[in-house]
């Protein structure tokens, strides 16, 4: 059995009970699936490049849609990453998206879904990039999985410590605001690793298409924790 297995099994066991990462009633709350590829023709260049229009569209397609969070990015292909040269590389650019992410409000809780320990932390401050960044750890049986959770607050970082243990259920984090996480609309970027690959307080959120199978492999799909949280609203 594979390390992928081993985690499904763990999830899908009923002894074992995975929290929420955000507050969503599935009675009364919806989600909208956002499309961050080629084929979103409205995120023109000049909405792009200008993080207030790139917000504001958010907060529009939210709000059309009478929508609680916007949803999606895992394996996705997407353009949008030209806004920024962190992105680029002289042989291929990054494109690929590793993670979910949930778009909502600046400030939006942000639970812990299992018990852990923090990992590491970082305020990765680059245009683009996650701003500020924790990285939790968690032991499910014999499968050691790290969760990141990017552009958060920088109030989110203040008296962590590496090996702290973080209680299933707290309130750990937020959404932070475009200064503070990497200069974007607000929202989570959530992203599951087996391996950290020796990284503390940042690791690749999007690849380089070429190397897809790679990344995939060792960053499963956050769906897999996701699906707790939002039950049959994920898409």
């Amino acid at each position: 059995m594979n390390t992928l297995q081993k985690l499904q099994d763990f999830l899908t066991n009923p002894i074992h009970t995975i929290g929420k990462v955000v507050d969503f009633n599935s009675s009364t709350d919806t989600l909208l699936p956002f499309d961050f590829t080629a084929s979103n023709i409205e995120l023109t260049t000049e909405i792009l490049a200008d993080t207030n229009l790139f917000s504001l569209w958010v907060d529009r397609k939210l709000v059309e849609s009478n929508a609680k969070y916007g949803i999606g990015g895992y394996n996705e292909h997407r353009t949008i990453y030209s806004r920024s040269g962190h992105f680029d590389t002289n042989e291929e650019p990054r494109r690929l998206h590793l993670g979910i992410d949930i778009w909502g409000p600046a400030e939006t809780p942000i639970y812990n879904f299992y018990d852990a320990k923090v990992h590491s932390f970082h305020f990765n401050d680059n245009f683009g990039d996650y701003g500020a960044t924790i990285i939790l750890q968690y032991q499910l049986d014999d499968v050691t999985l790290y969760a990141l959770y990017g552009h958060l607050s920088l109030k989110s970082l203040t008296n962590l410590q590496e090996g702290q243990f973080i209680k299933k259920g707290k309130h750990f984090a937020s959404f932070g605001i475009a200064e503070e996480n990497g200069h974007w609309p607000p929202h989570l970027h959530f992203q599951l690793m087996f391996d950290m690959e020796n990284k503390k307080g940042d690791y690749p959120g999007v690849c380089q298409f070429s190397k897809r199978d790679a990344y995939l492999h060792n960053c499963p799909d956050p769906a897999l924790i996701l699906q707790h949280t939002f039950t049959s609203a994920l898409p």
